[in-house]
């Protein structure tokens, strides 16, 4: 059946992570929970994060063809037609749905989608462009939720280089989860996650949450470095792909600190509730 690989291609596990983006952007901006139209920009979300992961794979077909043949496409489940196909058109439901939502929203949308296509298309392949590129999609989408609220703080835009470093760091992880290896980008990795928590301690300390935030600071500390403290000892495939897992899932505490940070905890209760929703969807899908 073509239900599991579709299912396979859109990782469902990751697609949780970019609804918890969307709810920290409009904590962020203080967005008043007024009716559901917000809910335009949650489906847009994941419809983009969607559409850019099944590129992800139509672009890498060929590569993943040697070194990757279980995935749906290289294994002949899905063809790669199906694949251009799907991606196309969630990448359009999303930039439809943030229309719907507001202009700026759906210009954000647009910018989304240009990265996306960029990093999958071309920018994956290079040590530091790669990462880069990637980061800036997930910055983005944090910037996405704050289109929520009509005028933007200026300083709001700033904390987008959070997730920007955060995706950058994993990103840079990831670029060794077939050959393993190369500890070097594992401690330059260690060190941009460590400056992003310090910051996000240091942001709740200003706004008076400091208390509210910590522990969830100390809890996303406590799922992430272990692996990664391993993967340096032990730098084989199967323990960085680990270390990539639980780093693109653990996104959902990063921004469960910036719900708290903004004095907002009962959302970012709501969005801690999404990490056991996505680690148990992970144990039956592939995240990386």
């Amino acid at each position: 059946m073509l239900i599991r690989p579709t299912l396979q291609l859109l990782r469902p596990a990751n697609l949780v992570t970019a609804v918890a983006d969307i709810l920290a952007g409009m904590c962020i901006v203080s967005f008043h929970w007024n009716g559901f139209s917000y809910l335009y920009l949650i489906g847009a979300s994941v419809s983009l994060y969607a559409g850019g992961v099944v590129f992800n794979d139509y672009f890498d077909r060929k590569i993943d063809a040697k070194e990757r043949p279980e995935r749906p496409i290289p294994s002949g489940n899905v063809s790669k037609e199906f694949a251009f196909l799907l991606g196309t058109t969630l990448l359009m439901i999303g930039v439809a749905f943030a229309f719907l939502y507001s202009c700026t929203s759906f210009f954000v949308s647009l910018l989304i989608c240009f990265f996306v296509l960029l990093y999958n298309y071309y920018a994956k392949h290079h040590i530091v462009f790669g990462p880069l590129v990637m980061g800036f999609c997930r910055g983005l989408n944090l910037v996405f939720g704050m289109t929520s609220v009509s005028e933007i703080p200026e300083l709001s835009f700033y904390l987008s280089i959070l997730p920007i470093v955060y995706i950058a760091a994993i990103t840079l992880v990831s670029q060794n989860e077939v050959l393993g290896g190369g500890k070097s980008k594992l401690r330059i990795a260690s060190f941009l996650f460590g400056g992003v928590f310090f910051v996000q301690i240091f942001l709740s300390f200003l706004n008076g949450n400091l208390l509210t935030t910590l522990p969830f600071v100390l809890f996303h500390i406590s799922l992430l470095f272990p692996p990664l403290l391993k993967s340096m000892q032990e730098p084989s495939p199967e323990q960085i792909r680990k270390t990539v897992k639980m780093g693109v899932l653990t996104l959902i505490v990063l921004n469960v600190s910036f719900a708290a940070s903004f004095g907002n905890l009962v959302v970012a209760i709501l969005i801690l509730a999404l990490l056991p929703i996505s680690l148990g969807i992970a144990k039956g899908f592939a995240v990386t």
